[in-house]
């Protein structure tokens, strides 16, 4: 089996993780697989198709800073794309972010349109069907479901700072986006599920395939972290995220720290250097660091582990923490509650901080039911192994759909799992 996989980053961020562990399960069984992706330094070199030059991405970025057409551009990096595509030939063609400065959705759609492949595209947030955000539920936003008209995010990512085109963005999205012969939207959550089936992707089917962690990186260590911030004595209260800001709970953070008491120590990880300078002094701030090592000391260094997003699809932090033996305290917000347990997990309603400081207060003086061996095995069914033999399984599946084999044709492929394998199936 061949696959492509296409994604704005080859390595940075939460997508990336994601598509790089397809790319390893894959190439452990002995199928084949290329990654094609624009920004960062690339996964598998050899493996690997580089979309656009290296001045591309700021470019179209400078574009969409003015004419809010992220997606429409980098018509000539799309076309060489497609290219490669062909002369690679893959059996499927894995899509995930789209935005990013890239791509140009048309001209891959049209192909996509026209080749007949098994397409899966795994929607890591809302922007495929809207006309420019890639959330919306901070503002309580239901354009999408019709159309998007009067944005009021046009300065969000993917930013414009003239006037926004969220309805024409929209159409051409619808256009580009619809009417693939054999396509399967995947989302990491059934929150971002049902919003798909509400929004003009309805005419695909929708399968949910929740994250997954490397849980070799993330498990409960020994941890020093405490020790070199002077907190031996404290309850380490931690939020974790690449990109801090209202909608991640930022500010949320920092009245929280002021309703606990001294016992408590509110750390935050992933700070910019603007933010590090604005922390207030009851809340230790740390900038995002690249090493899992140190992240997964962090986690299993602190005693609750608190999302106060107000945005969010399924966040890996949470599976993280959970694997390092922490236990969560989330808002009801998207996906993020969908990891809930009685065992693991305590929900609060968005913005309620009080009750919050309650469900800590509640979790520290009841830590034998939050135990570390209860809660790593509560992760083990959100394993990076688990998501990615799911995928691989969907894979399969559409391969045997599409040259009319059956189940158990595609039990047998899949247990091969080599070139050999893939002949003496279809010869049965």
């Amino acid at each position: 089996m061949r696959v492509l996989q296409i994604n704005s980053f080859f390595t940075v961020g939460g997508p990336p993780r994601i598509v790089n562990g397809i790319y390893d399960t894959l190439v452990e069984n002995g199928h084949e697989c290329k990654i094609a992706a624009a920004r960062e330094k690339q996964y598998k070199p050899e493996d690997s198709i580089q979309i656009g030059g290296k001045y591309d991405a700021y470019i179209n970025a400078l574009s969409c800073r003015l004419f809010d057409d992220d997606g429409f551009r980098s018509k000539a990096a799309t076309r060489e794309l497609v290219h490669e595509i062909e002369e690679y030939d893959p059996d499927i063609i894995h899509l995930h972010n789209l935005h990013g400065y890239y791509i140009n959705i048309e001209i891959l759609f049209e192909y996509l349109k026209r080749c007949g492949k098994p397409v899966f595209w795994t929607l890591h947030d809302c922007w495929s069907f809207t006309g420019h955000c890639t959330h919306f539920s901070l503002f309580g936003c239901e354009q999408w479901k019709t159309q998007c008209c009067a944005c009021i995010q046009t300065r969000e990512y993917p930013s414009c700072y003239l006037k926004g085109k969220p309805l024409k963005n929209y159409e051409r999205k619808k256009a580009a986006f619809t009417g693939v012969q054999n396509m399967t939207i995947i989302t990491p959550s059934e929150w971002l599920g049902n919003l798909a089936k509400q929004s003009f992707l309805r005419e695909y089917p929708v399968k949910v395939v929740n994250n997954g962690v490397d849980l070799t990186k993330f498990s409960p260590i020994t941890s020093d972290f405490k020790s070199r911030h002077g907190l031996d004595e404290k309850l380490v209260v931690l939020g974790v995220a690449q990109v801090w800001g209202e909608r991640k709970g930022l500010y949320d953070f920092f009245k929280l720290a002021n309703m606990l008491s001294e016992d408590y120590q509110v750390v935050l990880v992933g700070l910019s250097e603007k933010q590090l300078k604005e922390v207030p002094a009851n809340v230790i701030g740390l900038a995002r660091t690249n090493s899992v090592e140190e992240l997964a000391k962090i986690y299993s260094a602190a005693d609750v582990f608190v999302n106060l997003t107000y945005e969010d699809n399924f966040p890996t932090v949470n599976i993280e923490a959970l694997a390092c033996g922490t236990p969560i305290i989330t808002y009801d917000t998207g996906g993020s509650p969908e990891i809930a347990d009685a065992e693991n997990e305590i929900v609060c309603k968005q913005g309620d901080l009080s009750t919050v400081k309650t469900a800590i207060e509640s979790m520290v003086e009841n830590s034998d039911k939050f135990n570390i061996e209860r809660l790593t095995k509560n992760a083990y069914k959100y394993s990076r192994q688990n998501m990615t033999n799911k995928y691989v399984d969907l894979y399969v599946d559409a391969i045997f759909m599409k040259c009319g084999g059956g189940i158990a044709q595609l039990n047998l492929y899949y247990v091969a799992g080599t070139e050999s394998g893939v002949e003496e199936v279809f010869a049965a």
